[in-house]
């Protein structure tokens, strides 16, 4: 198997965590996904203190994850970039891990309907070739374009 070492120093999943791998910008995203764009929606919506709103929020807008829109005066609203619309599919599917493996007896608290065929949706990675469904099992990490 080919030395993947560099993967601890120029590691994608480790920039991402970075970014997004904090609790709080995590849920900020999941509420944005769902709609909220105010501050004082996601304060609320979050019971997160208001100083760490404030830094995620600006962490997430300088990052180009949000997009600070001033709406009205002294009201911005936060609207998810490409970049941010892009990570919802990490969200849906730890929503999802979370769902399965740590739920309480009553369930999900959230499921999401597809829109196209009216059912509740359960997501999986696949493949943008073949549409195979991608698992540990199925994958060979091999050197990329970065690779040192």
């Amino acid at each position: 198997m080919t030395d993947l070492r560099h993967r601890f120093t120029a590691d994608s999943v480790g920039r991402a965590l970075d970014l997004v791998g904090e609790r709080w910008s995590l849920l900020i995203l999941r509420e944005s996904f769902f709609g909220v764009r105010r501050y004082g929606e996601f304060a609320r919506n979050l019971s997160i203190p208001r100083p760490t709103l404030s830094a995620r929020l600006k962490t997430l807008v300088e990052a180009g994850v949000l997009e600070r829109v001033e709406s009205t005066p002294d009201r911005p609203e936060y609207h998810l970039t490409q970049a941010g619309r892009d990570l919802f599919g990490a969200v849906v599917t730890l929503m999802q891990w979370g769902d399965k493996h740590l739920a309480g007896p009553d369930g999900p608290p959230i499921l999401l309907r597809h829109n196209d065929c009216g059912e509740i949706t359960d997501t999986y990675v696949a493949c943008g070739h073949c549409g195979g469904a991608i698992a540990t099992d199925r994958v060979t990490p091999e050197p990329g374009p970065a690779f040192r």
